[in-house]
């Protein structure tokens, strides 16, 4: 288990990306990695891999995820993860700047790629994406001018657009733009990622929503089978596990970052989301 660091390192996208995106092929050894990928971290952007091959352990949220090529894998900003172990690394890892990634897209890939996705080298689609991912790359070493970043950009949205489409379903990808329910779930979770440690009333997202608490919760329910205020404490909660794998700060302390004045309240909340205690928790995981 990865020893505790006094709070979780947040990494920001590398100098060396230009306009929001960073491609990196995992058999170029002539650049040092910028950071200690084998340590507990999280970064500020999203991570794309598309393995062609090879084999990888990667904790993600606590999670080993074994990841055995071709696949692709999203790490999303946010998300502590570390690499356990790479053998024979072959393919691509796209730093994104979320700026960079349509609404739609993001939540779509929020929703559908929770787990690494196992790729058929004879698909059209692994054809596509290898085609596409190379492009981004060779006009990267390129590096010509503004025309050039433009067209990295096109292509990005066309590889995003090709992965959305793998992993979504048919009728959410036709109806994203027009779901009325759709469109207030992208916005709810847009402002729960900003405001979740300030914001633990469902009334304070329907009125920034400009809608009503009840029409708030029977979008949430119907969209993603829990309630506004289950799916609030367990996006807080998320983060405490977090804070309390990976960091030295007390639960006291932890609760307070949440946002949550009383330490009683916050342990009893964590409890009835996970089934333990913070510290049991804490050490249940260390053990």
């Amino acid at each position: 288990m990865k020893d505790q660091q006094i709070d979780i390192i947040k990494f920001p996208m590398s100098p060396l990306a230009k306009a929001g995106i960073l491609i990196k092929n995992m058999i170029d050894d002539s650049h040092a990695a910028e950071h200690d990928h084998s340590m507990p971290h999280r970064d500020d952007h999203y991570l794309l891999m598309i393995a062609t091959g090879g084999q990888f352990v990667i904790n993600i949220d606590f999670e080993n995820n074994t990841i055995i090529g071709p696949a692709m894998l999203l790490i999303f900003p946010g998300q502590v993860h570390y690499i356990i172990s790479a053998r024979n690394p072959v393919g691509w890892v796209l730093s994104i700047d979320p700026a960079l990634i349509d609404n739609e897209f993001q939540l779509i890939m929020e929703k559908g790629f929770r787990l690494p996705v196992s790729l058929d080298k004879q698909s059209a689609f692994y054809g596509h994406a290898v085609t596409l991912t190379g492009q981004i790359e060779k006009l990267q070493i390129a590096a010509g001018n503004l025309y050039t970043v433009r067209a990295i950009h096109s292509i990005l949205d066309a590889l995003l657009g090709l992965i959305t489409g793998e992993i979504g379903t048919i009728n959410t990808i036709g109806k994203t733009k027009t779901n009325r329910a759709t469109v207030i779930e992208q916005a709810f979770m847009h402002l729960l990622k900003l405001n979740y440690k300030d914001w633990k009333q469902p009334a304070r997202y329907a009125a920034e929503l400009n809608i009503s608490v009840a029409h708030l919760y029977d979008t949430i329910k119907h969209t993603t089978g829990d309630s506004v205020s289950v799916y609030i404490q367990q996006y807080c909660m998320l983060e405490a596990k977090r804070l309390l794998c990976f960091t030295k700060f007390t639960v006291k302390e932890i609760g307070y970052q949440l946002g949550y004045e009383e330490p009683v309240y916050f342990g009893k909340l964590f409890k009835k989301v996970t089934g333990l205690t913070p510290l049991q928790f804490r050490q249940q995981y260390h053990d």
